[in-house]
């Protein structure tokens, strides 16, 4: 079977961790120094190296963001950053900027270089260019088409890696400036205010106008993708709760997987579509695969992002004797709720809450307090990290 990498991001050790539990091969993380996402938590070099030794133990891989765009500054501390991401024992850096792809070739350093999207990567003399400084896997543009990806395959030889979930840069990826131009925050540094995303009142236009291109999503494509020569699946969201990470790495597993075994139904996609559009709050489309997009990808007048409560608990302990799952409650639930459980290593299934308890075993109505312990008697077997969810959709429906 061909090998296909599921990249998820990760955001903190905990991220890491559920990410590589719901089926991500590898994940790419942000160290303190040189990352574009500023107003993340990112990693210290020790928890680099933790996160090195806990995906190794699992024959997974860890990518490092060396991406941003470097000023003079910058170059103080680079080279020994660069060897302190070595010795952490990282599989590859993802770079944008010249300068650190030479210094990282020139350390001798046992990780490979990506390209980052950063580059905006859209033709294959691109990416022969990059191929000579020794990169060895090209990150495209999220601009990209079925066209694009494929030529640059053919041409490169080269292992590409695409973004297949999360959101879009209303400009062509890395290349952005509202952000600098309206707040003085720098895109391509870590300090997007996403201007995008802004509501503006227009004169003779009643409603906001905003240019708010809507979400990625590839669902429909994998198959496709994977024809044309995409290595590696992306997930774009550091910043993402571990709820969102672990829906969507553990949709999208379920995708690559039986697209390889060519068991993918059109049921089972839409339903998967339908369980990821529930978890984020923008819609979401192919974009730029098969066509330019049209006022159809994009928000501009009555966009709603509405954050639901969809994630209800974690399963933190099951007795496969009494059949009590103990569950960190994360929203409200209460007697008289039909939920679902999902998680890695199960087939998700339905549930009635018919009966709760707190962690006293005191019967109680509504679990209603943020992070409180609960137990429920379900006879399906759990495992710890399982997740409970909302049932909305009804998968036999799709079927």
């Amino acid at each position: 079977m061909q090998k296909v990498e599921l990249l998820a991001p990760a955001g903190d050790l905990e991220r890491l961790k559920m990410a590589f539990l719901y089926g991500a091969d590898a994940v790419y993380i942000g160290g303190q120094e040189f990352s574009l996402r500023a107003n993340a938590k990112n990693f210290s070099l020790e928890e680099i190296k933790e996160a090195c030794s806990y995906a190794h133990a699992l024959h997974k891989k860890v990518y490092v963001t060396v991406n941003i765009v470097l000023h003079n500054k910058n170059l103080v501390g680079l080279k020994e950053y660069l060897k302190s991401l070595d010795a952490c024992g990282i599989d590859a850096i993802i770079a944008s900027d010249i300068t650190v792809i030479n210094e990282a070739h020139k350390l001798n350093v046992n990780y490979e270089v990506h390209l980052s999207t950063q580059a905006s990567t859209l033709n294959y003399g691109q990416g022969l260019f990059y191929k000579n400084l020794g990169v060895t896997r090209l990150v495209l543009a999220r601009e990209a088409s079925k066209k694009d990806i494929k030529r640059i395959k053919e041409e490169t030889n080269l292992e590409l890696e695409c973004f297949i979930h999360g959101a879009m840069c209303t400009s062509i990826s890395g290349k952005c400036v509202l952000s600098n131009y309206c707040t003085n925050r720098d895109s391509n540094r870590g300090g997007c205010a996403q201007i995008c995303r802004w509501l503006f009142d227009m004169d003779g236009v009643e409603e906001p106008f905003s240019i708010t291109p809507k979400d990625l999503n590839m669902v429909p494509y994998i198959k496709e993708m994977i024809d044309i020569g995409v290595n590696s699946f992306k997930v774009e969201g550091r910043m993402r709760s571990i709820y969102y990470i672990a829906t969507v790495i553990n949709v999208y597993r379920k995708i690559i997987d039986k697209s390889l075994n060519n068991t993918l139904t059109t049921g089972e996609c839409k339903y998967y579509l339908d369980i990821l559009n529930r978890c984020a709050n923008r819609d979401s489309t192919p974009q730029f695969f098969l066509n330019l997009p049209t006022n159809k990808e994009q928000y501009f007048l009555g966009r709603d992002e509405i954050s639901n409560q969809d994630f209800l608990g974690m399963v933190l302990d099951y007795d496969e004797n009494s059949h009590i799952a103990t569950i960190e409650q994360r929203n409200y639930f209460k007697i008289g709720d039909v939920v679902e459980f999902f998680g890695p290593n199960m087939e998700t299934f339905t549930y009635k809450v018919n009966k709760i308890k707190n962690e006293n075993d005191e019967e109680i109505e509504v679990a209603r307090h943020p992070k409180m312990i609960t137990k429920l008697k379900i006879d399906n077997i759990l495992h710890k990290y399982d997740m409970m969810r909302i049932k909305v959709f009804d998968k036999d429906n799709y079927l």
